[in-house]
């Protein structure tokens, strides 16, 4: 078969990628492995990629497909759920940074003016009862709570890194110490802007951005009343400032530099945009934003769609990770192994994402859909394939 298959895929993620070394040393904290920690990671990731999201519905694809799936050995979900455990988290991080310095390098992003980082909160997996140290009460059940990190606004959205909440703590105190350790990972120079909703629109987390080398691009709501009200005393009588069609619709601006910063952050005044969404339908939409950036650097217009790239870590990230690749399920209710599979979760988007939109699309025509592409993958598990050696 000419097209993707797994072991084209596992060949892409090695070269292309670089990311052989990964697959080699994961971080295995088992103390006599049996099978080898590559073969187990990289059936975990293909399994991912493929959708398959239970220990024991990859027990069984790799028990009828091991050759095409690039995997050396055979192996019970019992087995899997004693790797996730010992795996490392702090090894996998490492390698989805690297992965996105790599992309950035190969000029994955190169469409981009500015890379942003989008934060936001959501939960994933539930049960009856508290089962584990990450579990936390919801609506008469227990959940996993996390702050996710995705690249945004450069073309790709790609989620990379997740923190749970600890006990007693909410999303902006993860999301503080997520994006601190992504800047670590990435580097102070990868992104130039941070978005987010109005729960981060607190003066410690803005200069923190900021320490971080990240302008910020915040949502104004009632949590700043005081310069909400002042953006709506100014804009609501005066005509928009800009007009511009967008998505069969017409979008509406109003810009200014000049408001009072609130007690506490260290402004000389804070810019805030307005923008009145008017869609095809006639459905209307009103946002009000703060950011860091000059107008001088970022006009009103280019300010509007980083504003927009807010929502791609929930319908690009959340919504395809928690419909699409299982998020929601909990293969092995133990920390570790959640929080391995969160990230497993990110790695296969990522991968997947950059593999077709990126490495197939070579030429004039369009990238596969990525629909499309999950069914090549698996239609190839049904051709024959020589021997294959993952040692």
């Amino acid at each position: 078969m000419k097209g993707p298959t797994p072991r084209r895929l596992r060949d892409y993620f090695c070269r292309c990628l670089g990311l052989e070394w990964y697959l080699q040393e994961p971080g295995d904290g088992r103390t006599s492995p049996q099978i080898s920690a590559s073969c187990l990671v990289w059936a975990l990731l293909v399994g991912k990629v493929l959708r398959v999201p239970s220990f024991h519905g990859l027990e069984e694809l790799v028990r009828l497909a091991a050759g095409p799936l690039g995997v050396a050995a055979r192996f019970g979900d019992d087995t899997l759920a004693y790797f996730t455990e010992r795996l490392s988290v702090d090894r996998m991080r490492q390698a989805l940074a690297s992965l996105l310095r790599r992309a950035k390098r190969n000029k994955a992003f190169e469409s981009a003016v500015h890379i942003g980082l989008a934060l936001d909160g959501t939960g994933a997996g539930r049960s009856h009862n508290s089962r584990c140290s990450l579990c936390r009460p919801t609506g008469g059940m227990h959940g996993h709570w996390l702050c996710a990190i995705s690249v945004v606004g450069a073309g790709l959205d790609l989620p990379f890194d997740a923190e749970h909440y600890g006990p007693g703590e909410g999303e902006l105190t993860a999301g503080k110490r997520l994006l601190t350790r992504a800047i670590g990972l990435l580097g102070p120079r990868f992104a130039t802007y941070v978005v987010a909703d109005g729960l981060y629109g607190a003066a410690p987390f803005i200069h923190l951005a900021q320490q971080l080398g990240l302008a910020v691009v915040i949502a104004l709501k009632e949590n700043l009343p005081e310069l909400y009200q002042a953006a709506r005393a100014r804009f609501d009588p005066t005509p928009a400032h800009h007009r511009f069609p967008h998505e069969g619709g017409w979008v509406e601006l109003w810009d200014a530099d000049d408001f009072e910063p609130w007690d506490g952050l260290g402004w000389p005044a804070v810019r805030v945009l307005r923008y009145r969404h008017v869609r095809a339908d006639g459905r209307t939409f009103d946002a009000y934003w703060l950011t860091s950036f000059s107008p001088k650097r970022v006009g009103p217009r280019a300010l509007f769609h980083l504003c927009k790239s807010r929502w791609a870590i929930e319908n690009h990230g959340f919504n395809d990770a928690k419909n699409r690749y299982g998020l929601k399920h909990i293969p092995h209710h133990e920390p570790n192994s959640i929080r391995v599979n969160t990230l497993l979760t990110f790695f296969a988007m990522c991968v997947e994402r950059l593999y077709r939109i990126r490495f197939l699309r070579r030429g004039g025509h369009p990238p596969y859909r990525a629909i499309q592409l999950l069914r090549l993958l698996w239609l190839s598990l049904g051709q024959p394939v020589e021997a294959y050696d993952t040692s």
